[in-house]
């Protein structure tokens, strides 16, 4: 078995239960799945809010 596997495997779980995670614990995964790839921020944040609706942030004021 390879890192990577091992790291599709954790990643995979993350999803899974991404909504009953602590907000920090999201924003800190968030954080460090996006590091270096700021094109896919957007893309990565949609996915995880369709997935798991609790996760939507509420519309800034404004």
């Amino acid at each position: 078995m390879t890192n990577d596997h091992f790291a599709k495997l954790l990643g995979k779980a993350a999803m899974d239960v991404w909504g009953s995670m602590p907000r920090d614990i999201q924003e800190a995964i968030f954080e460090l799945a996006k590091k270096g790839r700021t094109t896919e921020r957007e893309d990565l944040a949609r996915l995880l809010h369709d997935r798991h609706p609790r996760t939507l942030h509420p519309a800034k004021p404004g």
